[in-house]
């Protein structure tokens, strides 16, 4: 008998064709330049709606009160057709003293943030990095300062800023007096100390170990070395984002200005938009000073957004 063999072979398993492979790749890729599209343009949607106004006020600078009156219904208030001028710059320039209130805006301003980011990067400082009795009940403090509404506080602010010693000089010779108002300090000083920015400081320069104090301390560095060689050079992100946000309400001051200061060779920026609507109201130079006093602050943010988005995105809320 010749013995037969069945050969019997098992069945055979498929490998995904490359094509089948790629095209899940493929897919995923697509939907994610379709999610990233959707976003751009939602994103650029709702830039040109918050432009508008910014548009808006640019343009209507460039035309008479009657232009700007007759296009305020339809899409040519957006647009620089028609009578186009820099006539309302000149008259800006006739009405107010444009240079000496942007002088003292800058003043004020950059001695505000420039003192408040020492004083208050150290005040965050010690608060985040320091060991010592009493620390959290100060920062509570602190924090609980900024439920307080600023109207509640200004008419005592104005008392004792009142009596204040100062020295004045009088034909070269320097004399002891009271009273702060119609000054740049009282302007200058009452605003150094913030409570949001030492808040702000204390959360970052916790994300930063500890570990680098010790082996500075180990090294022989004082305190306030480790802040100044090993702190500040950390903390970018934080000192630009406290400098956006001390610059914006330093240079939009109205209320406390105009309470404390009658000088007009020392008022800032602000005050200096009642001058448009006295008698009556020149809406196209009030347009063409807000379009002077607006475009410092859009280029102190452009400077500073990147580090302030990324310091807002990294522990500016955090903690």
């Amino acid at each position: 008998m010749s013995a037969t063999r069945t050969l019997t072979t098992a069945p055979e398993t498929r490998r995904p064709s490359r094509a089948h492979r790629v095209a899940p790749v493929h897919s995923e890729r697509s939907q994610r330049i379709r999610g990233r599209v959707f976003l751009y343009i939602a994103l650029s949607l709702f830039g040109i709606i918050f432009l508008f106004p910014l548009v808006f006020m640019f343009v209507s600078s460039l035309k008479p009160d009657s232009q700007i009156l007759q296009d305020i219904d339809s899409v040519q208030a957006f647009l620089p057709v028609g009578d186009i001028s820099l006539d309302n710059y000149f008259g800006v320039f006739d009405r107010v003293p444009v240079a000496q209130f942007l002088f003292n805006s800058v003043l004020v301003t950059v001695l505000t943030v420039g003192l408040g980011l020492v004083v208050n990067s150290m005040a965050g400082f010690a608060l985040s990095r320091l060991e010592w009795k009493g620390r959290i009940v100060v920062l509570a403090l602190v924090i609980a300062t900024l439920i307080v509404p600023f109207e509640t506080i200004a008419v005592p602010m104005v008392y004792w800023v009142a009596q204040l010693p100062t020295i004045v000089f009088e034909g070269g010779v320097p004399k002891y007096d009271f009273g702060w108002l119609n000054t740049y300090e009282v302007q200058i000083v009452p605003f150094i100390a913030n409570a949001f920015s030492i808040f702000l400081f204390t959360q970052y320069f916790s994300t930063i170990p500890k570990s680098l104090d010790e082996a500075a301390r180990i090294d022989g560095a004082s305190w306030f070395t480790i802040y100044r060689r090993i702190l500040v050079p950390l903390s970018g992100p934080a000192f630009a984002t406290v400098a956006i946000l001390t610059f914006l309400p330093a240079w939009n001051q109205y209320l406390w200005p105009l309470m404390v200061v009658q000088k007009e060779e020392l008022r800032p920026v602000m005050v200096g938009m009642q001058y448009f609507f006295q008698l009556n109201t020149a809406w196209g130079e009030v347009m063409a000073y807000t379009s002077l006093i607006t475009i410092p602050v859009l280029i102190v943010f452009l400077i500073f957004q990147r580090a302030f988005v990324s310091s807002i995105a990294a522990s500016g809320v955090k903690g």
